[in-house]
């Protein structure tokens, strides 16, 4: 669990076994089964149901006559082999509907996910002749807080009615393309004229 791989492949797990038991990750192979345990039997509001679920149709847990193993129970489920078997084939459609519904519900929680962000993103407006600075997140030969990613200013010489910018590159006499997203307007500093300065009483 600590090799790094086991955090991207269980990023859940991991994570309920970092609150559950940061003094003692050394063990924390011991009690990856009761990890992926609660994450699949715990009810996830996406899909409307838990993973356990989606994938065996039942609940995780089981009838009291199958816990206290009581014989007249097994022997009423598996009496009927012809009916056990149409149930069988019964039960496989309806977990195949039962899944659809959950990727429905899936994609309705993610429809509206996006619709709340989308209401959040704030809507820029650009026009040719304005000068931009934009943000290089590939820009990595100077790691540090103190460095910023922002770069510029660039002229803007055309707007695309999908988003996307043409920018002027001064420095290197040469245009480029970017996602609107990534830019902001550049306010230049006011000009300072010369300042003049009027004592009221005479320099001694």
């Amino acid at each position: 669990m600590r090799s790094g791989l086991a955090e991207v492949s269980h990023p859940r797990s991991s994570s309920f076994l970092r609150k559950r038991w940061p003094q003692i990750a050394r063990k924390w192979a011991l009690k990856l089964d009761d990890a992926l345990w609660a994450y699949r039997t715990a009810y996830k509001t996406p899909i409307g149901t838990t993973p356990y679920k989606l994938v065996y149709e039942n609940s995780f847990y089981l009838p009291i006559e199958m816990e206290f193993k009581e014989s007249s129970a097994i022997k009423h489920i598996n009496f009927d082999l012809q009916g056990a078997g149409e149930k069988m084939l019964l039960d496989l459609h309806e977990l195949e509907e039962f899944r659809m519904n959950a990727y429905d519900s899936a994609s309705i929680y993610k429809a509206k996910s996006k619709e709340y962000h989308d209401r959040e993103i704030i809507k820029k407006d650009f026009q040719e002749g304005e000068n931009v600075i934009f943000f290089n997140s590939k820009l990595k030969l100077f790691p540090g807080k103190l460095k910023s990613r922002w770069s510029g200013p660039f002229e803007v010489k055309k707007v695309s009615p999908y988003g996307s910018l043409k920018l002027w590159n001064k420095d290197k006499c040469d245009f480029f393309k970017v996602n609107g997203h990534r830019v902001k307007k550049y306010f230049e500093r006011a000009h300072i004229g010369t300042v003049c300065t009027t004592y009221l009483q005479a320099i001694p």
